[in-house]
C-alpha cells in the first residue's frame, strides 16, 4: 500500500502539535512524558520535531493526557494556520 504524500498545511499542522507538545512538555524529560503516554521516547521525539506529522489518534490522546491538555485546546492550537492560504485552482 502507498500512502498518499502530506500536503503542505499537513506537515504545518504537525510541526504546530510538535511544538504545542514540546511547550507543555517543559521541564519533563521526553522519557518521562513518552513512558506516561505508553510510548517510546523516539516516537514522541518523532512528534515534537515534526517528523511524524500525523500521529495515530490513540497517541495524540495519550499524550494529551500525559501532559495535562484537553483534546479540545489541542485541536485549536493544530487548526489551520490562519496565515496560510490555499493557491487559488486555475
Amino acid at each position: 500500500m502507498v500512502r498518499t504524500p502530506l500536503t503542505p498545511e499537513e506537515r504545518r499542522r504537525g510541526e504546530r502539535m510538535g511544538a504545542l507538545l514540546r511547550t507543555a512538555r517543559g521541564e519533563r524529560s521526553m522519557v518521562e512524558v513518552a513512558a506516561a503516554a505508553g510510548l517510546s521516547a523516539e516516537t514522541l521525539r518523532k512528534i515534537e520535531t515534526g517528523r511524524a506529522p500525523t500521529p495515530a489518534f490513540f497517541t495524540v490522546a495519550a499524550l494529551a493526557a500525559a501532559l495535562g491538555l484537553s483534546m479540545d485546546d489541542l485541536a485549536a492550537a493544530c487548526a489551520q494556520d490562519p496565515e496560510y492560504r490555499e493557491p487559488l485552482s486555475a
